[in-house]
């Protein structure tokens, strides 16, 4: 693999975790894996590794650039990342304020139902998490 897929790699499991990018390289096929290797060179090595914005920034642009053309079905993996990034539910909420006026009242609308859901779920976890021994 090259460097850019290494680095793209390092870059994925920071943002996203071990646990979600297993997943995906498990279920990853003879089918999808160019692909794979594609997305994760250039997403990841490249737009995600570079530090000439932050992670935080990135994620809120990631966010509202996904609730803008309506690809709904990554918001839920992005707002779980922005427990790594650094983005508060108050930045996302600022994003999605902007994809209203910029995109439509519907996107955003329909991301922030995402992303409530989604922090639910992850706040469920953590009760879970630490109520165990």
């Amino acid at each position: 693999m090259s460097e850019t897929y290494g680095r793209g790699m390092t870059v994925r499991r920071e943002v996203l975790g071990d646990a979600h990018v297993d997943r995906a390289e498990a279920a990853k096929s003879e089918l999808d894996q160019p692909f794979q290797e594609l997305i994760t060179a250039s997403a990841w090595g490249t737009v995600w590794a570079s530090d000439a914005i932050s992670r935080r920034e990135r994620s809120m642009l990631t966010l509202a650039l996904l609730a803008a053309t309506g690809n709904f079905e990554e918001i839920p993996m992005h707002i779980r990342a922005t427990a790594r990034t650094g983005a508060s539910p108050r930045d996302v909420a600022e994003a999605f304020q902007h994809v209203a006026i910029y995109a439509g009242v519907p996107r955003a609308n329909h991301a922030l139902k995402l992303a409530k859901q989604t922090y639910a779920e992850m706040d469920a976890q953590d009760t879970d998490t630490k109520g165990k021994p």
